[in-house]
């Protein structure tokens, strides 16, 4: 599979199917892999990835510090997921593309169309992640591995991710950066001389940047409601997927769908052709 080099950070992805291009930021928090479009909960029982390349060019990756992608020790803001879409579509010579997020994904997204809308000819928001519950779950794991990293030391996380396979989300202790810290040796021998008063700085800024409010994080209400872009809005149903974040992007975004069908009636026929008749209106 190949990988290119953004901002000097490798991005692993992949390109299925011919026709408009569609970028796809993955589901699954730090764990953000392009498999997961096609493996992972839901996803996997929609099928959606394979309906969509049927009839899109469709463009999917690993997230920086997720999967075989790359990563750097830094205070990551959804600007930094706006630089890997960006830069993996300039690699791949596409000046516009619709933009689709699953689960977390929505936030970059948004955050990609609001720093270049021109590029984007349409979004899907596929069960935005969102909610207080959310925001509070997200912080307690950096609060966690920060202590770690405190008491234990950096060069503790570093063994420990690399005597499990445990994501963030299973096990916060090996924190953000942990697929990193297994797939590439010098990133973690760096990463266990790193300054750990500087690391703490980092973590606890990344928390507040990323998970920021108690909806849908990342974007600010007035931007999303000058976003004149269509969207395609699909809502979650639980804890981390709350339906108020999807209607809160209702009310937001001037141009907007909304397909009101809960994930439990959604279906490996209802779901690809609900989205296929967006993309294709566009």
């Amino acid at each position: 599979m190949p990988t290119v080099t953004i901002d000097g950070i490798a991005t692993r992805y992949e390109v299925i199917g011919t026709g408009p291009a569609l970028l796809m930021y993955s589901p699954g928090g730090f764990d953000s892999r392009l498999e997961n479009w096609a493996e992972l909960g839901v996803y996997r029982r929609l099928g959606l990835l394979s309906r969509l390349s049927a009839r899109y060019t469709c463009i999917t990756f690993d997230r920086r510090e997720s999967g075989l992608s790359g990563g750097r020790i830094e205070r990551i803001g959804w600007a930094s997921y706006v630089a890997q879409g960006k830069g993996l579509l300039d690699h791949l010579g596409f000046d516009r593309a619709f933009l689709m997020g699953g689960c977390i994904g929505c936030s970059s997204v948004l955050a990609l169309a609001l720093a270049y809308p021109s590029l984007a000819r349409g979004l899907v928001l596929y069960s935005p992640a969102g909610g207080p519950r959310y925001r509070m779950t997200q912080q307690s794991r950096f609060a966690v591995h920060a202590a770690y990293a405190r008491s234990e030391g950096l060069p503790a996380v570093a063994k420990l991710a690399a005597s499990t396979s445990a994501g963030f989300a299973q096990d916060p202790r090996v924190g953000p950066w942990a697929p990193v810290l297994r797939s590439d040796p010098s990133f973690a021998a760096a990463y266990a001389s790193f300054d750990p008063s500087r690391y703490d700085l980092i973590v606890t800024g990344m928390a507040r940047l990323l998970y920021d409010r108690d909806t849908v994080p990342g974007a600010e209400p007035e931007d999303l409601m000058r976003l004149d872009v269509p969207a395609l809005i699909v809502p979650g149903a639980d804890a981390s997927h709350a339906p108020s974040a999807a209607r809160y992007l209702q009310e937001c975004l001037p141009v907007t769908e909304y397909w009101d069908v809960p994930p439990s009636s959604q279906t490996a026929a209802n779901a690809p052709a609900r989205v296929l008749s967006f993309l294709d209106a566009h």
